[in-house]
């Protein structure tokens, strides 16, 4: 299906990907407002990854502008006491946000945004997390229907509306899940089958090799390589990849030059677009695309 995606992600600064068909933000970084104007009243959901200032500090902006008329609900790894210290701010320093509802999920949850479309909540492993504890997720979007079983393929419509009444309608069909979008949040590479499949991946492709992490990962806070994503993605059957949350020590050619590189390297021939530090892109499918 097709997908209008707007975004701005450079790290340390401000990370947000809108989906305008679904009406859905993933992370809510600065900028956020002032970059979609009056189409940040279409946001109906927002998905935030984790609790670093760069993925979150567009939200009380947003969530006041939109808070009149049906205000999106905010969802939040369920462990981060960031959220709700967040949420108790907001609601005192602008008493008309009281109606927004900030909701704190766990890892497989599964959020039903539109009849037939969910998205499911994955942990990741940015931040240090004991077993059981989620602060930091990474998120699918999944489009869900139901097939008709092969052995009733071939019955009139009449009987298979009689099976259906009389033994409901899971007795007779089975589930398919379509992954339409995948946005990883801030990660390291953890397998290689987490995103197969994938439809659309947005990835954080934070540094451009392995070890170049000095200053950057304190805390324990764990990122991604380009060199990773790409050996991962061509493990994947990923169909398209978005890659953002680039390091702005690194300039626009050097990024591009090595996209081209890891691209031959691994065998990665699917279209790749990517968001450069410092560029906010409308529509990412269309702007966004790194020429073969």
């Amino acid at each position: 299906m097709k997908l209008t995606i707007s975004g701005y992600s450079t790290a340390l600064f401000s990370t947000w990907y809108f989906v305008h068909e679904f009406g859905l933000l993933f992370d809510a970084g600065d900028g956020v407002v002032s970059h979609l104007l009056q189409k940040s009243r279409k946001i109906k959901h927002i998905f935030i990854s984790h609790p670093d200032r760069d993925h979150l500090t567009g939200l009380l902006q947003l969530n006041q502008l939109n808070a009149y008329e049906n205000p999106p609900t905010i969802y939040y790894p369920k462990d981060s006491g960031s959220f709700p210290a967040l949420e108790q701010f907001s609601k005192r320093f602008d008493p008309h946000v009281a109606g927004s509802r900030w909701i704190g999920i766990d890892d497989g949850q599964e959020i039903e945004i539109k009849p037939g479309y969910i998205v499911k909540a994955i942990k990741n492993g940015h931040l240090p997390q004991p077993n059981g504890v989620i602060k930091s997720l990474s998120f699918q979007l999944i489009h869900v229907k139901r097939k008709l079983k092969p052995e009733y393929l071939n019955l009139p419509g009449k009987e298979i509306q009689q099976l259906r009444e009389t033994q409901g309608i899971a007795a007779i069909t089975y589930e398919v899940r379509e992954k339409i979008l995948s946005y990883s949040g801030d990660t390291p590479v953890e397998d290689h089958e987490r995103w197969k499949d994938a439809g659309t991946l947005i990835h954080e492709a934070t540094f451009l090799d392995k070890g170049e992490n000095s200053g950057y990962e304190i805390r324990e806070n764990k990122h991604s390589s380009l060199g990773e994503v790409m050996e991962m993605v061509a493990a994947s059957d990923v169909e398209r990849l978005i890659l953002g949350h680039f390091s702005s020590r690194y300039s626009n050619a050097e990024i591009d030059a090595k996209i081209h590189e890891l691209s031959q390297q691994y065998g990665v021939n699917i279209p790749i677009y990517r968001v450069l530090p410092g560029d906010f892109l409308r529509d990412i499918l269309t702007t966004g695309h790194l020429a073969k």
